[in-house]
C-alpha cells in the first residue's frame, strides 16, 4: 500500500471511530435521559467543527456525573483527531452550565459509605477541566446565558470565551459554605488587579459585556449572531487561531451609546483593588468600613456597604479558605490548583466544616432567605491556623488522605507553556505596562504617548473592539503624563499606586 493510500485509510478509519463515538455517546445510559429520549449531552459534527451541548435545561445545564462521563471520552477523542479542528461547547436554554449538581454531592458526602463517590465527583469534574486547557486543537466555549461555577470550569481555559447580553458569570461558592474550584484559584488570581478576589470571596454576579471587559471572555457578540458565527466557523478551509480569531471577532458589536459602562472602572475600581489587596478577611471588611464611613463619592459608599452586606452573608470559615486558596493560586500553575481545590474539596466532604451541608440545605434545598446558620458563626471564631491545617494541610495525596488527579497520557501536558487563555482577550494592566515601561516585546526604545499606546495596542490585537476603552481607564487610574519641553508631547509614566 502507498503511503497516500495510507493514509487515506487512516482517515477513514478515524472519521469511522469518530462516528462510533458520537453514536455511543449520544445513546447514553437510560438513566440519563431528563429530556424524554435525548441524553444530558448532545454531539454534533458539522464540517471542521464539533460540538458537545449540555442538554438538562430544567436543571440550568448543572453538570452531573453521568455528563462528566459522556464528556471525558469525546474530549480525550476529539483532542487526537486530525480531522476536526475546533470544537465549540454549549448549553441548551437559558444558561451554559450553572455549575455541579453540588445538592447531590452533599448527599453523597453525608453518608461514609458513599463518601467517595462525592469526591470522585469532584476529581472527575477537575479532571475534564483541565483536560479542556490541555485539548491540541481550538476550543471555542459559547457562554450565551448562566455560566456558574463548573460552568466556568469549563469555559475558563479556552482558546475563545464568547460572552453575549445573556451571559450571567459567578463564582458563588462562598454563598453555599464551599470555596471556589474548576480551576477558579488559578484564573481569578490572573485578573487585573483584585477583581478575581472581590469575585471569589463575595460570589457576586457580573452579566454581558462587562465579562468581556473584565477578562473572562475574549470576546463579546449579540446572541442572535451565535448562529451564524458557528455556521461561518463550521465552512472554514483553514482553521487556524488567527482565523477563527478574526472570525469571531467580525461579529462583534460595540458599546451601544446609550449602554452602560462597565461598573468597576475609575475611581471604584481603585478602591476595589486596595480594599481587596489585603491577605487577611477583616482586613478587607476593616477597609470597607472605612470606605462606607468616610468615602467622598456616595456611589462608592454605596458601593461598599453592599459588599459589606454581600459578605455578612457569606460562611465566615468558607471566606477565609477561599482567600487562601486565592492567594496561593497567584504563583501555582493550574494543576496545582486544581490539586489543591480537590484537597479543599474532599476536606468538606470529609467533615471539614458543616458549612458545605448548611449551605447548599438553606440556600439550594430549603430556597430560605437570610443568612444560614453558619458554624462558626463570625470570623473572629475562625482561626487561621486551623484553617491551614484543616483544608490546606490534613487532605493531600501525599498524607495518602485525598486523590491525585489522574489524566490522559496525551494531556498531562505542561499548558502553561501551551494555553493562552489572555491570548485573544483585550490586553492585560500587565501588558499595557509593559508598554508604559518599555518593558514589552513590542517596544521601540521611546516612551509613549496615550495615543500611540492606543494605536500600538490596536495594531498587536488586529482592531479588536474596546481596546481604546480599556487603555484610556488604565492610563488613568496607573500613569500620568509628563510633558517633553522639546517637543512639547505628553509621554506616559507608570504610576506604582
Amino acid at each position: 500500500m502507498s503511503s497516500r493510500s495510507l493514509r487515506a485509510s487512516e482517515r477513514t478509519l478515524a472519521i469511522a471511530q469518530h462516528m462510533k463515538a458520537s453514536t455511543q455517546a449520544a445513546a447514553g445510559p437510560a438513566k440519563a435521559q431528563p429530556n424524554g429520549d435525548e441524553p444530558p449531552v448532545l454531539f454534533e459534527t458539522v464540517g471542521q467543527l464539533r460540538k458537545y451541548i449540555l442538554n438538562r435545561p430544567k436543571k440550568l445545564n448543572a453538570l452531573d456525573t453521568s455528563m462528566l462521563n459522556l464528556l471525558r471520552p469525546y474530549v480525550e477523542d476529539w483532542s487526537r483527531s486530525e480531522i476536526s479542528k475546533i470544537l465549540v461547547g454549549q448549553g441548551v436554554g437559558r444558561a451554559f452550565c450553572a455549575g455541579g449538581d453540588v445538592a447531590g454531592v452533599v448527599q453523597l458526602a453525608e453518608d461514609e459509605k458513599t463518601r467517595p463517590e462525592a469526591i470522585d465527583f469532584f476529581k472527575r469534574e477537575f479532571e475534564l477541566d483541565y483536560m479542556l486547557a490541555a485539548v491540541a486543537g481550538i476550543y471555542v466555549a459559547v457562554m450565551d446565558g448562566i455560566t456558574m461555577g463548573g460552568g466556568v470550569g469549563l469555559a475558563a481555559n479556552a482558546s475563545f470565551r464568547i460572552a453575549t447580553e445573556n451571559t450571567l458569570f459567578a463564582m458563588p461558592e462562598t454563598k453555599i459554605g464551599y470555596s471556589p474550584d474548576v480551576g477558579a484559584t488559578f484564573f481569578l488570581s490572573r485578573l487585573d488587579g483584585e477583581i478575581g478576589t472581590y469575585l471569589g470571596l463575595t460570589g457576586e454576579s457580573i452579566k454581558g459585556r462587562d465579562v468581556y471587559e473584565l477578562g473572562l471572555a475574549t470576546h463579546y457578540i449579540p446572541s442572535r449572531r451565535v448562529p451564524a458565527l458557528l455556521e461561518s466557523l463550521a465552512s472554514l478551509d483553514r482553521a487556524t487561531v488567527k482565523v477563527v480569531d478574526g472570525t469571531i471577532e467580525e461579529c462583534s458589536q460595540e458599546r451601544e451609546p446609550g449602554e452602560a459602562p462597565c461598573a468597576f472602572t475609575g475611581q471604584l475600581r481603585t478602591v476595589l483593588d486596595a480594599v481587596f489587596s489585603h491577605d487577611s478577611v477583616e482586613e478587607i471588611i476593616a477597609d470597607l468600613q472605612k470606605v462606607r464611613e468616610s468615602h467622598e463619592d456616595s456611589g462608592i459608599r454605596k458601593w461598599a456597604e453592599q459588599t459589606l452586606a454581600a459578605l455578612e452573608l457569606r460562611s465566615p470559615t468558607s471566606l477565609k479558605v477561599a482567600l487562601l486558596a486565592l492567594r496561593k493560586g497567584r504563583t501555582a500553575t493550574l494543576h496545582e490548583a486544581l490539586q489543591t481545590e480537590l484537597n479543599i474539596a474532599t476536606a468538606y466532604c470529609s467533615g471539614g466544616s458543616s458549612d458545605f451541608k448548611t449551605g447548599v440545605t438553606a440556600v439550594l434545598v430549603d430556597k430560605i432567605k437570610g443568612r444560614p446558620a453558619w458554624t462558626p458563626s463570625t470570623l473572629a471564631e475562625v482561626e487561621d491556623s486551623s484553617v491551614t491545617a484543616r483544608f490546606f494541610g490534613q487532605w493531600s495525596p501525599q498524607n495518602g488522605t485525598a486523590p491525585a488527579l489522574e489524566l490522559p497520557e496525551s494531556m498531562n501536558v505542561d499548558v502553561e507553556k501551551t494555553s493562552r487563555p489572555m491570548r485573544f482577550a483585550l490586553p492585560t494592566e500587565e501588558e499595557i505596562r509593559q508598554l508604559v515601561v518599555g518593558s514589552h516585546r513590542a517596544s521601540g526604545g521611546t516612551q509613549l504617548t496615550k495615543e500611540e499606546l492606543v494605536e500600538t495596542l490596536v495594531g498587536l490585537r488586529s482592531g479588536k473592539m474596546g481596546i481604546k476603552e480599556k487603555v484610556l481607564d488604565v492610563v488613568e487610574r496607573k500613569c500620568v503624563e509628563e510633558v517633553d519641553k522639546r517637543s512639547g508631547k505628553k509621554y506616559l509614566k507608570w504610576q506604582s499606586r
